[in-house]
């Protein structure tokens, strides 16, 4: 199937989200998939909002991105923070990187800084577009372009699902999309500053990512069904 086919059949689904589910709100972790989306949605879908979830641990490149994308197209991306309690709790039990000690406090890390607050930043709305790929993990294969998140009540899609990165990155190029330049330094896939890596050539596209665990264990919570 060539680029420009994909794209129209993107362009359909957002269009008929944007009528049948609003209000539909893009969640936007400005990773290359979110940016073909970012770019898609800032020119042809104005009433499909954009967040964020701001962790505080986040890398300058992704903050100078953000610049980037609020200026080319005149969208306001707002950011959503972990609740100051809760992450003065944890570090004061924990400290600031208890997240590498165990998986159970890693993921009480994510938690925290992007699961509860995703609750948020979704509350109000009928929908959410990801910009998830199956083949990104072994945890992402199983996935549906469309499906009920019934953690958070509302539809959630993926309409990138079956792109490969290959495609991710040709649309990039040809429409000189802005990306984060730590996709340059060797990241493929990037979170938070202390949990991402650059990887080595012939590593896993998300080898990068908690990097210290075993792929099976290898998300945030934010896309796993009932995330404890």
């Amino acid at each position: 199937m060539s680029l420009n086919h994909m794209i129209k059949e993107v362009k359909a689904l957002l269009g008929s989200i944007s009528e049948e589910y609003a209000p539909v709100v893009f969640a936007n972790s400005f990773g290359a998939e979110d940016m073909v989306l970012t770019d898609l949605i800032g020119q042809h879908f104005p009433n499909i909002s954009m967040f964020t979830l701001d962790t505080a641990r986040l890398p300058e490149e992704t903050y100078s991105l953000m610049k980037k994308v609020e200026d080319r197209y005149h969208v306001h991306i707002k950011l959503y923070f972990p609740e100051s309690a809760a992450v003065e709790k944890y570090v004061a039990q924990n400290g600031p990187n208890g997240f590498y000690d165990s998986i159970n406090l890693r993921k009480a890390c994510c938690y925290m800084r992007k699961v509860e607050p995703l609750g948020r930043a979704l509350s109000g709305n009928r929908a959410w577009i990801t910009g998830l790929r199956r083949d990104q993990a072994l945890t992402r294969k199983d996935l549906e372009e469309s499906e009920f998140d019934a953690d958070n009540g509302l539809q959630k899609i993926s309409p990138l699902l079956n792109w490969s990165l290959p495609d991710i990155w040709a649309y990039i190029k040809k429409f000189n999309v802005p990306y984060n330049t730590l996709h340059d330094k060797g990241y493929t896939s990037i979170g938070c500053a202390p949990c991402t890596r650059a990887i080595t050539p012939g590593e896993d596209v998300r080898a990068g990512r908690w990097w210290w665990e075993n792929p099976e264990t290898k998300e945030c919570g934010l896309h796993l069904k009932k995330y404890k």
